[in-house]
């Protein structure tokens, strides 16, 4: 998905979340917590080349951080709570933290929905759903971008991404429902050590009660999903929507006719797909194919 995944999300997740000159797009949430940062690394009396190597992160990056463009992963915020002995107030900006940096603007609506949705259901031909990524996975499709993005950007698209693949075991009443196309396994991105990785991780994932993983054989003389990709979800008040991602856009879908339409190939291609026991055994072949 464009947007997210950007190679996902808005999906395609891998351009998302950056300005018009390649900078991340910023957030007040993240303004604040580089307030915070700033004024307990001042209470430290540290600069920011002395908090550096204290918490593993380069100087450039403690700026980022303090400036708001840069999305700070959980395993920095942990270390820098610790180090400045921040009384929790770290962790608790953090918790606070938008999850729009790092999703392209088209995706926003979705993702927003997304985060309260009772049912999510996904088809995807083009690359593994950024709620199924590993970060090596997603990584290589950072890396992968054109236009390139620097190290900054790729790091900011991660923790956003990080934070979203949450959602997964932060919501155990929510029914995620995936359909896979087989050669996105067999197309090895990444290489090698990078499918078996994101293999074991989606096998790991479909062991969820609230998660359905349905592979999409490589041969199938009929397929109801030729028009490509597309994610459904339902809201708390049972209004549905659906989102179609392209490249550089996203389409976000409240029409009902369309809407119907979209269940329809949904519906089709869940019966299409391999079942869920049959999926889990051909993703446990692939893996030891490799």
């Amino acid at each position: 998905m464009a947007g997210e995944d950007g190679a996902d999300g808005g999906e395609s997740d891998s351009r998302g979340g950056t300005g018009s000159h390649g900078e991340p797009e910023t957030s007040d949430s993240l303004k604040a917590f580089g307030e915070v940062l700033k004024a307990f690394r001042k209470r430290a009396g540290l600069t920011q080349e002395e908090l550096a190597p204290l918490v593993s992160y380069s100087p450039t990056s403690i700026a980022s951080f303090e400036q708001g463009r840069r999305f700070p992963q959980p395993e920095f915020v942990e270390k820098v709570e610790q180090v400045l002995d921040a009384f929790g107030a770290l962790r608790g900006a953090a918790r606070h933290l938008s999850r729009q940096p790092g999703l392209a603007k088209w995706f926003r609506q979705w993702a927003r929905l997304e985060a309260e949705a009772i049912s999510l259901s996904t088809y995807e031909c083009r690359l593994i759903p950024g709620l199924l990524q590993t970060e090596a996975y997603a990584r290589t499709l950072f890396v992968n971008q054109l236009p390139p993005m620097d190290d900054v950007q790729i790091d900011a698209n991660w923790a956003a991404r990080a934070e979203r693949k949450r959602l997964l075991t932060e919501r155990p009443n929510t029914a995620y429902s995936f359909i896979l196309e087989e050669h996105l396994f067999l197309r090895r991105t990444g290489g090698v050590g990078v499918t078996r990785e994101l293999i074991d991780h989606v096998l790991e994932i479909a062991g969820l009660r609230n998660v359905e993983v349905q592979v999409m054989p490589l041969v199938r003389e009929n397929h109801a999903g030729l028009a490509g990709p597309m994610q459904l979800l339902e809201t708390p008040d049972n209004k549905c929507f659906g989102y179609n991602e392209g490249q550089e856009t996203g389409q976000f879908v409240s029409d009902p006719k369309v809407l119907s339409v979209l269940q329809l190939r949904y519906a089709r291609m869940r019966s299409q797909a391999l079942s869920l026991e049959d999926s889990l055994s051909l993703l446990k072949r692939l893996r030891g194919a490799l």
